[in-house]
């Protein structure tokens, strides 16, 4: 049974038992459908609910949203739950998300441990409240407040919801507090669904929208909910739950939520992905960070913040004061931004030092090298980081295009050597890339899965090729982006097409934020300018190498930068990019938007069909997590193979045939694509499939 009824004293105490997170699906509505009905049958004087282990109810069964809906339904059994004319008491003992959170509004009191989260996620999901959530939750805490909560899918702790009105008291033992409350409060209780419907906040509610075009912007889900949660302050409930429910249904059912719940899953799937291989004997407790820059401080403060003594290295006196003065800021930015309290900035300080050379290091768990992307820079720390340590010390490199069985060829152990590829900025971007060497062993990957967990990181395991997955779609998606300015469009049109698209930046904005030489020293390492079996634009190369034109950090990249940073196009560069369509030859042409995004999505779906062909991504779930996580890629998009799947591989293959035969210079047919399109295969199938079975 996945919900019990104990009766006893005149109080049934209905507890959810479905581990581990007591979510909601057909078997639960039905046990709790009968639980209540046990209850009242019996003629007791209150019902308690509550959850077993350490959640009340984190949810809804997700998997259920790819089928019809199925009886009993949560927003029936919930509005008969708020008639009762018995007391009701939510026990919240744990996280109470979604319709978990709509069972404890359904009551008429709620009691939380002081650990619970509460929360209503559903637009994360892409969908809406269903049982009552944008009705039950304004009529408690006013409509500013359920927009913000709603419409951003945000969750609170026991603390902040008590603050708010969600809930009317924080207990260590909720059951036992919800069993003893006193009958003058506990009749005095009042259920949500008789309370006056809250005042009108047109204020609120449109900040609310505001806040959602910026931070989710593509999203239909945000806008919605906002309008049932206002709604509840112009019409009666009852018209309300019904417009609600209707909203739930449809938007389950549509596009977007397929692509979120997509994407919700790939990422559970990576978190438990380091189980294929040995656990470690320990955890990692100590750790040298070779390189003191920006990434390097980055994941210093990461590893120290988890609970990890980090030595960070530099080459001299002034290296070793300008990593120190880069941790520092790190630490202070936490205290600024309000997470880290002011202890917590101690510790983590506490935790970090800077040193100059190799002498005298330390003896650690692990050493990562995040300098400058140079395979004679990184094997010389690697040597000399061998002369430090011992051979149980776990070596890793940052390194974001390099060889890493290269670098491997000088361990005497490579077998403990492995990629750690984190994003910037580290501390804050969840996605890591763990790439396998062909050496690397498999109780150093279980390590790495084990570490990437301690820092809250969204693994993806990844093989050796330059760039990785990540980095070698995004060279494809700028070589394309270069081409079509040389065929006709301009750096604005081209972010602008990919933002219209959904990615939270275009490729030039991109390049501007993080510096137009990295780019380039990547370019000028692989030799691309003197290949022929590519198209080469030089456009770029002429901004670093004639004209400085670096990006934000220099004022002038892609674009020219007023005083307050604003970017505006230039002219310099517009000049750039005609002469050398004139000097290709090539008579320019306008684009419209989608023209723009459909021929870059195209090459990187390309390029990341290839990567999984070549065994570089095992699953295409791990692209879509990759492109997601760690570039920008609409999440509501579900990913770039999910994306691809709504085209179909026979259509994708089509066009990209037709470019081929216009240019083969720039494009190519992917083998693996060929196969799929002709058994009508979608990615989505080898998700699931070994290599065998694959076509």
């Amino acid at each position: 049974m996945t919900v019990h009824c104990q009766i006893a004293g005149g109080v049934a105490l209905i507890t959810i038992d479905n581990p581990p997170l007591n979510v909601l699906g057909q078997a639960t509505r039905t046990g709790l459908e009968a639980a209540i009905g046990q209850a009242v049958e019996a003629g007791v004087g209150r019902i308690v609910l509550t959850g077993a282990g350490r959640a009340f109810v984190a949810g809804a069964d997700a998997r259920e949203f790819d089928g019809p809906p199925l009886a009993p339904h949560l927003n029936e059994i919930l509005a008969r739950l708020a008639k009762l004319p018995i007391p009701t008491v939510a026990a919240i003992n744990g996280t109470a998300l979604g319709g978990g959170c709509e069972i404890a509004l359904a009551c008429r009191y709620r009691i939380a441990a002081p650990s619970a989260v509460l929360g209503l996620p559903e637009v994360t999901l892409g969908i809406v409240p269903g049982s009552g959530g944008t009705q039950r939750l304004p009529r408690l805490t006013g409509i500013a407040v359920a927009v913000d909560l709603i419409g951003q899918g945000r969750s609170v702790k026991a603390a902040e919801a008590l603050d708010l009105g969600m809930i009317d008291a924080i207990a260590e033992d909720p059951v036992a507090a919800a069993k003893a409350l006193d009958e003058v409060t506990l009749r005095g209780a009042i259920v949500a669904d008789v309370r006056p419907a809250p005042e009108a906040d047109a204020a609120a509610t449109e900040a609310a929208r505001g806040l959602v075009a910026r931070r989710m912007p593509g999203q239909t889900a945000p806008l919605i909910a906002i309008g049932l949660v206002e709604a509840a302050a112009e019409h009666s409930l009852e018209a309300n739950l019904a417009a609600e429910r209707k909203a739930f249904l449809d938007l389950r059912g549509a596009d977007q939520s397929r692509a979120m719940r997509h994407i919700f899953f790939a990422e559970r799937s990576a978190l438990s992905a380091g189980k294929a291989f040995p656990a470690p004997a320990g955890a990692i407790e100590t750790a040298i960070v070779v390189g003191g820059g920006n990434m390097g401080a980055a994941i210093a403060y990461a590893l120290a913040g988890s609970g990890i003594q980090v030595t960070v290295v530099e080459t001299d006196a002034a290296g070793q004061a300008r990593a120190q003065a880069n941790v520092d800021g790190l630490v202070q930015q936490g205290v600024k931004r309000s997470v880290l309290s002011a202890d917590a900035a101690a510790r983590i300080g506490a935790r970090l030092t800077c040193t100059a050379g190799f002498d005298a290091l330390p003896q650690v768990d692990l050493a990562i090298e995040a300098a400058f992307e140079d395979m004679e820079v990184k094997r010389g720390i690697f040597a000399r980081l061998q002369a430090s340590q011992p051979d149980t010390t776990i070596l890793a490199t940052n390194t974001s295009y390099l060889d890493v069985n290269r670098l491997a060829d000088g361990i005497r152990d490579p077998g403990r050597f492995l990629g750690l590829h984190f994003f910037s900025p580290a501390h804050i971007m969840k996605l890591l890339e763990i790439v396998r060497g062909e050496r690397t062993s498999a109780e150093t990957l279980g390590m790495a899965f084990a570490l990437a967990k301690r820092l809250g990181k969204m693994p993806v395991l990844a093989g050796v090729c330059d760039g990785f997955i990540g980095n070698r779609i995004l060279t494809r998606y700028r070589q394309v982006a270069d081409i079509l300015l040389i065929e006709g469009a301009m750096p604005g049109q081209v972010d602008a097409a990919m933002r219209d698209f959904g990615m939270a930046m275009g490729p030039y904005a991109a390049q501007d934020m993080s510096g137009l030489d990295i780019a380039y020293a990547n370019r000028k390492r692989q030799n691309l300018k003197d290949r022929t079996d590519i198209r080469y634009v030089l456009v770029a190369d002429t901004l670093v190498e004639d004209m400085k034109r670096l990006g934000r950090k220099t004022g002038a990249g892609w674009y020219d930068y007023d005083d307050k940073g604003t970017p505006v196009p230039s002219a310099a560069v517009e000049k750039v990019i005609l002469d050398a369509s004139a000097g290709a030859g090539v008579t320019r042409r306008s684009f419209v938007p989608e023209e723009i995004s459909g021929r870059i999505l195209l090459a990187m779906i390309a390029e990341a069909t290839d990567i999984l062909d070549e065994g570089i991504a095992a699953r295409p779930r791990d692209i879509d997590i990759v492109l997601v996580d760690g570039y920008g890629f609409p999440r509501w998009r579900g990913g770039l193979l999910h994306y691809a799947d709504t085209l179909g591989t026979a259509a994708i293959l089509r066009r990209i045939e037709e470019l081929a035969a216009a240019d083969p210079l720039i494009w190519r047919v992917p083998p693996l694509l060929c196969r799929l399109a002709d058994t009508g295969t979608a990615f989505a199938d080898l998700n699931d499939c070994t290599d065998r079975k694959r076509p």
